[in-house]
């Protein structure tokens, strides 16, 4: 990365920054706030050096702003030793198009209710189809944060870092070596959350419970460490383990304890003093994007909410974590969303939905080159009895990848009603949520550490492709 590649970019900005002997200056904050989606831009769809300088500039013009990659531990911490009350949940929101957009409307929902206690994610499949390795997550998120004026900790996720069941039967170390390699290059990026999930060899064949959680608690200890090893100085990595996979069985009290009693006498074991999870993520009913009927329409979910309470009450009393995590509940009915709050759950994973208001918005033209897409690259999905409705529905996600350059370049019109309907809900969801006046809590728990990234880490960023249809979201 020479200085004049460099220049070439900031001319893109209006020189409202300069770049010399490695460090950023900010000339003009509000040209600055209105040009900052330019590097979103070169971000998401240019390659190269380009998009190298384009991301370290962002990670760098960040910290400038007061914008600082985060790790929610030391709250979740606090949240499980009773500093805090259990009374609102934490959303970790994916966000699989658009996402420089979307997360603004995050951070303008946000701002309105003084919320500081929210989280991006995305998951190793939504990498995958999605195409965005995690400096491009991050970009995103950083780079919107500076557009709307926010400052404090960001906290960046990386969800569902699982082990494919699949291949891990086939070359165990292989897998693992593959979710290491993309725990370590989100760490670089600025992630500071990770979610481990190896619950997909939860073994329901072996006679106890302590049996069947005994791989997947045994792993997620070994990651453990490993994350720990990679930790920034002065970062605590907030981690969290799975005991169930999203739409199986509901989670018991007991595999809670098995799993988490196995976990902590392995990590004890391995890594004798490290800190350990700070929650927990159990199954209670949903499923992963919602079940879709013959029409198109999304079938009704029913919650085991007292399931929740009884086991976020636990993490909680037991084990000093924050509490029980929900995934897949962004296509629950608008109503269900307090009482997530009200079994005191500590974090609720949302996507899908987002997803679903942008392609309802979509222009026609391009819906038909998306849908004749999945007709020709994803027909092995279709199953006999499917419509076309739920075939789409079921594989469009697969298309956002692909299609990630058109759906830049809607007009600004459209992608101004898109967004508007994202804030709408990110309103709606943050008031159900409670999480409106949380930035005092994550003030005074949450230590901001600015680490300067290093250009490196943003050079010849390669990664071989994928199959991640396996893996959850």
């Amino acid at each position: 990365m020479s200085q004049a590649e460099f220049q070439k970019i900031l001319d893109e900005l209006d020189n409202c920054v300069s770049f010399t002997d490695g460090k950023v200056s900010i000339q003009d904050a509000e040209v600055l706030r209105s040009k900052i989606g330019r590097l979103a831009e070169i971000s998401t769809l240019e390659t190269g050096v380009r998009q190298g300088i384009a991301r370290f500039l962002t990670r760098l013009l960040a910290l400038e702003t007061g914008v600082v990659p985060a790790s929610i531990h030391e709250l979740y911490i606090a949240r499980g030793n009773g500093e805090i009350p259990p009374n609102f949940t934490v959303p970790a929101i994916n966000l699989r198009a658009l996402s420089f957009h979307a997360a603004r409307a995050v951070f303008r929902s946000a701002k309105k209710i003084d919320a500081a206690a929210f989280i991006f994610e995305i998951a190793r499949s939504e990498i995958g189809y999605t195409d965005q390795r995690p400096a491009e997550y991050a970009t995103n998120i950083l780079a919107a944060a500076i557009s709307e004026d926010y400052q404090g900790p960001v906290f960046i996720q990386g969800d569902h870092f699982q082990i494919s069941a699949k291949r891990y039967a086939s070359d165990p170390e292989k897998e693992i070596t593959t979710v290491k390699k993309l725990s370590k290059e989100a760490i670089e990026a600025g992630f500071f959350n990770i979610d481990v999930d190896t619950s997909t060899l939860v073994d329901l064949d072996q006679p106890t419970v302590p049996e069947q959680q005994a791989t997947n608690n045994q792993l997620t200890a070994s990651l453990t460490r490993y994350i720990r090893d990679l930790e920034p100085e002065g970062i605590t990595i907030s981690i969290g383990g799975e005991i169930g996979e999203v739409g199986g069985k509901n989670s018991t009290e007991e595999e809670l304890r098995a799993y988490m009693d196995g976990f902590s006498s392995k990590l004890k074991e391995e890594a004798p003093g490290v800190s350990g999870l700070s929650k927990i993520s159990i199954q209670t009913g949903t499923s992963h994007g919602g079940v879709v009927l013959p029409d198109g329409t999304i079938a009704e979910v029913s919650v085991d909410f007292d399931t929740m309470l009884s086991l976020s009450r636990i993490a909680r009393d037991e084990y000093a974590m924050a509490g029980a995590v929900q995934h897949g509940a962004s296509t629950l009915p608008q109503e269900a969303f307090s009482k997530f709050v009200e079994a005191e759950a500590c974090e609720v994973h949302l996507a899908t939905g987002f997803q679903n208001m942008m392609y309802d918005r979509l222009p026609e033209k391009l819906l038909s080159e998306i849908y004749a897409y999945l007709e020709q690259n994803h027909a092995d999905e279709r199953k006999p009895d499917m419509t076309d409705d739920q075939f789409y529905y079921k594989t469009r996600k697969r298309a956002i990848g692909p299609y990630k350059a058109q759906i830049w370049a809607l007009p600004k019109k459209k992608i101004d009603e898109i967004c508007i309907a994202w804030e709408d809900q990110f309103d709606l969801l943050f008031d159900q949520l409670n999480i409106g006046d949380t930035r005092k809590y994550v003030e005074k728990h949450v230590t901001m550490v600015p680490i300067t990234p290093s250009q490196e880490d943003y050079v010849d960023i390669t990664t071989a492709e994928e199959d991640v249809s396996d893996l959850a979201d």
